[in-house]
């Protein structure tokens, strides 16, 4: 053969098996470049089957040498530094002069032959669609790395968000996310502020919100990897984790969810742990999460309300509509533009005078695209679903608002067929007397003024003037517009929603009317606030922890619902959900950084530790009214077991029943409920092992008080004294 080389069969064998091997290992390699992420789905990954299945499969045994299998994982995580250039060979290592070119380079026109006696058409075909998958991967990885490199060298926010439009592919933006926070975390504190102002501005208008989830999923997951090449990953993480969290790009309960998912040893858990704990439970965590890289460019959907509030203020007093284009433009968030169409439309209804000047700004938008026609036509269906309410502040809203569509419609910048019909609207149960819309006003006002001066008993004295004839629909209407105000605010505005709610002492069924108006307005309210599902859900269970409801009013709640597609349904799911998890009362109960109390972050041992001392201090003092003040003070009833745990084992050490007293004058002012007290019964049955060394009759003494508490109505006559047929739960016998 010349000077060729002369190969005989079983070379070749060997140089294809072995070639490869190395062809499979270099691609996973490279694959999970991104700090040694390990391939994970066929979006990420070429199947290493589909290779594998190219080699010839007659070949002699496997060799275990330079090139062999090792025992332990195949893929590699090689650290690559987050340079643009491709470290790898030139031609895959095949090219180039005096090489035979590679061996399973089969080039874009390959076909495996169907005659082939390994011929197998369902692996030809998930082999084609893995390839194809794996390859628009890995050009979706190449692109988005660019994108993010001249985001960080010219801070032009509007052309990063119009290239990853153009660059398509959504199912990929997860990677984005990753890329994005990745790249920014190994950087200054500059480019850490602007990947947060950059994430806040793609989400859910370019980026889908489960695409953002997913995103920070796998830095968590992968944040082991991230460590080596970035040794201060857990901070740099949690407080990318809690802007997200801040900036409401992420749900409060991805913090949750994610602790399930990891193991206990693992980076990711501190970093849930170092974002929830040393981030999001500070007092004013918010102001100093978003000021930790040097202040920050991002504004919150208030900010953003109130900017759209001036401008068209400034704009019905100037009539200047290149001005008031210029600032819608400026506020960047394209995505939010029904909002500006809703508040415009309201103005025009309030201020009959502007109206026209009104409709010929949201014409001009519409014309020039500033505004495009489907954020129009949601800004009249917004106003549409709402327009009952707001008939109780204008009430000839529904006749104006009929004629402002026909008026758009007829000048061509909407298109009313796409919009819901107002004749047939479906009427609401509505207050129309003027004493329900005062009331309604006076509500709003009262509760603004507490979120700032957090005065429970002021608030309780002003609406019981307000209300002074304690109607139900009235208290519903505040419970609703309470909750309504605190999920468009912080976690601290939250938390004190959630103390007001068990401090005012409204009737249950009053409470749970109120629910209903929320779920039933669930669909609207997710159209101003995109995590409707998350807050009003934690809300619901919330109530249910602090007993303000009982877990059956979840039903009849749930009866409401109008669909099983629709939001009210997915907040009682959620709801449910999270009241089954394990620990749930404590993981509600902090959910905002709160202890059920203006006083927020106490932990579970500091609130065990205060009950040790008051009752300590009511052994030695013996003051009842004291006593029962600073239980109720620990604003933590679904807790309350702990002090009747407390309570019973002090009473069996010391054999000193004043402790008895006291939890007697609890249960009769309603202070420990039954179920409370059968949860600390049961935990004390689980101790008897443990309290049987220190106290040698523990189990006789237990026996006797679960028999005196059954007389006096502590306890269900069907609670089980017997340590091995006790259910903690529910404290029934099995």
């Amino acid at each position: 053969m010349g000077n060729g080389v002369l190969l005989n069969s079983e070379n070749t064998c060997k140089l294809v098996v072995e070639f490869s091997i190395c062809v499979m290992e270099s691609k996973e390699g490279y694959l999970s470049d991104e700090h040694g992420e390990p391939p994970r789905s066929a979006s990420e990954s070429v199947d290493q089957e589909s290779v594998s299945s190219l080699c010839i499969t007659e070949s002699p045994k496997p060799q275990h040498g330079k090139h062999g299998p090792s025992k332990g994982n195949l893929v590699k995580h090689d650290r690559q530094s987050h340079s643009m250039r491709d470290g790898r060979p030139k031609k895959g290592g095949s090219g180039g002069k005096g090489t035979w070119g590679g061996l399973l380079d089969t080039g874009d026109d390959y076909l495996i032959e169907p005659n082939d006696p390994n011929y197998d058409s369902n692996e030809d075909h998930s082999q084609l669609n893995a390839s194809k998958l794996s390859g628009a991967f890995e050009e979706y990885k190449k692109k988005a790395t660019v994108i993010v490199e001249e985001y960080f060298a010219t801070d032009d926010v509007v052309s990063t968000v119009n290239e990853l439009r153009e660059l398509g592919m959504p199912g990929f933006h997860y990677y984005f996310v990753k890329k994005l926070v990745s790249m920014a975390m190994d950087r200054h504190d500059q480019e850490k502020e602007m990947a947060a102002v950059l994430l806040s501005t793609l989400y859910a208008d370019v980026i889908d919100p489960p695409q953002v989830y997913k995103g920070f999923s796998k830095l968590i997951e992968f944040s082991d990897d991230l460590v080596v090449d970035i040794p201060d990953t857990v901070d740099v993480l949690a407080l990318f984790v809690a802007r997200a969290v801040v900036d409401d790009i992420l749900p409060p309960a991805f913090l949750t969810k994610q602790m399930t998912y990891l193991s206990k040893d693992s980076k990711g858990v501190e970093v849930i742990r170092r974002a929830e704990k040393g981030y999001l439970s500070a007092p004013l965590h918010a102001e100093i999460i978003e000021r930790k890289w040097g202040g920050s460019k991002n504004k919150t959907v208030e900010d953003v309300k109130a900017r759209i509030s001036n401008l068209l203020t400034e704009y019905i007093e100037s009539g200047d509509k290149m001005e008031a284009c210029r600032c819608i433009k400026d506020l960047k968030v394209s995505f939010f533009h029904h909002e500006i169409v809703k508040r415009a439309l309201i103005m025009a209804m309030e201020r009959r005078a502007a109206e026209g000047r009104l409709l010929d700004l949201l014409k001009a938008v519409a014309e020039e695209g500033v505004i495009n026609l489907s954020q129009i036509s949601k800004g009249f269906s917004r106003l549409i679903d709402t327009v009952d309410d707001l008939s109780l502040d204008i009430p000839s809203a529904r006749e104006l608002l009929q004629s402002l569509i026909s008026k758009a419609a007829s000048e061509g910048w909407l298109c009313a067929s796409s919009l819901k019909s107002l004749s047939f609207q479906p009427e609401k149960r509505l207050l129309e007397d003027n004493a329900s819309r005062l009331f309604k006003m006076k509500s709003e006002s009262i509760i603004q003024e507490y979120f700032l001066s957090g005065d429970v008993l002021e608030v309780i004295s002003s609406i019981e003037s307000e209300n002074c004839t304690s109607s139900d629909e009235l208290n519903a209407i505040f419970v609703k517009k309470l909750i309504t105000l605190a999920m468009d605010r912080k976690n601290r505005e939250k938390e004190m929603a959630s103390v007001l709610l068990t401090s005012l002492s409204f009737p249950v069924d009053d409470v749970v009317n109120g629910f209903v108006m929320l779920v039933e307005s669930a669909d609207d309210t997710a159209l101003d606030i995109p995590v409707v599902v998350e807050d009003l859900a934690m809300f619901l269970a919330r109530a249910v922890v602090d007993e303000v409801l009982a877990p059956l009013h979840l039903e009849e709640i749930g009866s409401q619902c109008m669909g099983p597609d629709s939001i009210g349904n997915k907040v009682l799911q959620m709801a449910r959900s999270l009241l089954q998890a394990p620990l749930s009362g404590e993981r509600i109960l902090r959910c905002w950084g709160g202890g059920g109390s203006s006083r927020h972050g106490w932990a579970i041992e500091d609130i065990k530790d205060k009950v040790g001392k008051l009752l300590e201090e009511y052994d030695s003092g013996g003051d009842v009214r004291e006593a029962c003040r600073c239980i109720k003070e620990l604003g933590m009833p679904f807790f309350h077991h702990e002090v009747v745990k407390k309570a019973m084992v002090s009473i069996m050490e010391k054999k000193n029943e004043r402790l008895w007293g006291l939890l007697g004058e609890c249960f009769s002012i309603g202070l420990i409920t039954m179920n409370q007290m059968m949860k600390g019964f049961g935990r004390v049955a689980e101790s008897l092992d443990d309290l049987a060394l220190d106290v040698p009759d523990a189990e006789q003494q237990y026996t006797r008080y679960v028999e005196w508490a059954k007389m006096a109505g502590w306890l269900d006559s069907s609670f089980c004294a017997s340590r091995s047929g006790h259910t903690v739960e529910n404290g029934s016998c099995l």
